[in-house]
């Protein structure tokens, strides 16, 4: 069994609450483009594919709502008053989360078809003024039912894409192992940050999807990953999912890294990312960069798995990407089971609490540095694997074509 972080039925949406994870199985209900919105900001839902997902989902579902409506909403009563009322909500959702490019590679989808029909509307001549606002409802119909086609696919294509990106991650470490002398007879040893899996995509994952084929084929022998602080994506979510597909694994904190690596055979790093730019510098979660420096250090490949909405050719290098920081107080703060050791020692199945972990810290005045991303320089990456095959980088080059998987 696969978890999952959205589910839909009809034109109902809703996303497993992530913050909450992996002792509390809640369900949230998103009934508009603002659900989304919020559920994207305070991280119930994140990961790049995913928010791009629920982003998508939420403006296909709302129009498919409107259409129902009677009487019929004022903004579909032409073309000019949809795009104008769509584009604020477009430029809104895109503000939720600033540095994944799947977001916005999704609102240009859906920019696009609203481009596209405007572009049709303003070169024919196929109805007149006897006809014109039959035509014009007509046309408006055409383009809204196309937005909810194409919302509803950018959620769709990611499943099949990603056990594409599986396969051929898997492939290429397992080909790069035994051209590198190691014995892949009894599985490798994997190390990943954060959390790529099903919970960071509509389904599979990026990087996990990765340890997830290798596991299916029998050529995995335990994946190792970061708890990811300061909001704990590995020791929630990662752990989570590994447990519920009996995937070996094993915890490690994030400055235990070149430790595993001095006392351990760790045969990859597979990370994924929120934004590769056009020379293959990374963002990916805080940490990321951390684990390349010291791969690289210990000869391991640093492996990158991403689908190819999240390459940016129209940035040159990482120094282009934005990078989001989050609430200082967020990096002062934990969330969990409340753990009762009166009387030797219980656990409270549903009590939850969110517990300060630092002293009062001026946080209004860079008494804490919080930064969601890091960029990971292309010269510490191996390969960058995509649905569309794997850039490798060559020996001594300090970059890669990634327009070569695009």
């Amino acid at each position: 069994m696969q978890l999952t972080s959205i589910r839909t039925e009809g034109d109902s949406i809703e996303i497993i609450d992530q913050l909450v994870l992996p002792h509390t199985i809640s369900w949230i209900s998103i009934e508009s483009p603002q659900g989304a919105y919020e559920a994207i900001k305070s991280m119930k839902i994140r990961g790049a594919p995913a928010i791009a997902s629920l982003a998508a989902l939420s403006i296909a579902s709302y129009l498919s709502r409107a259409t129902k409506q009677t009487p019929t909403p004022a903004f579909l009563d032409s073309l000019g008053s949809l795009e104008a009322h769509l584009t604020p909500i477009f430029d809104h959702l895109y503000s939720s989360r600033p540095t994944a490019v799947n977001l916005g590679g999704a609102i240009a989808r859906l920019r696009g078809v609203l481009a596209s029909a405007k572009e049709k509307q303003t070169s024919s001549a196929a109805y007149d003024a006897a006809d014109g606002a039959a035509a014009a409802h007509s046309s408006v119909e055409s383009v809204v039912q196309g937005l909810i086609a194409e919302g509803r696919a950018v959620a769709d294509e990611d499943v099949g894409r990603n056990k594409t990106m599986g396969r051929i991650g898997a492939d290429w470490i397992l080909d790069n192992a035994q051209k590198n002398g190691f014995d892949t007879s009894n599985g490798l040893n994997v190390l990943t940050v954060c959390n790529t899996g099903s919970l960071a995509t509509s389904g599979y994952g990026t990087a996990l999807g990765i340890i997830t084929h290798l596991h299916e084929v029998g050529k995995l022998r335990r994946a190792y990953y970061t708890q990811s602080t300061p909001y704990h994506q590995g020791s929630r979510l990662t752990a989570l999912e590994l447990k519920t597909l009996q995937i070996p694994s094993t915890m490690i904190c994030d400055s235990m890294v070149g430790s595993l690596f001095q006392h351990e055979s760790i045969h990859a790093v597979v990370v994924g990312a929120d934004r590769v730019a056009k020379n293959g510098d990374t963002a990916n979660k805080i940490g990321t960069y951390n684990a390349a420096v010291i791969a690289k250090r210990h000869r391991v490949p640093f492996v990158v798995c991403c689908p190819v909405s999240t390459l940016d050719l129209s940035i040159p290098d990482g120094s282009a990407i934005p990078i989001e920081y989050r609430p200082p107080i967020e990096a002062c703060l934990v969330r969990g089971r409340i753990v009762s050791r009166e009387g030797g020692g219980g656990i409270e199945e549903a009590a939850q609490a969110i517990v300060q972990i630092t002293p009062d810290l001026a946080l209004e005045d860079h008494g804490v540095f919080n930064p969601s991303f890091d960029v990971t320089p292309s010269e510490l990456i191996a390969a960058i694997v995509t649905e569309k095959g794997v850039a490798e980088r060559a020996p001594q080059a300090t970059s890669i074509s990634v327009s070569e998987v695009s």
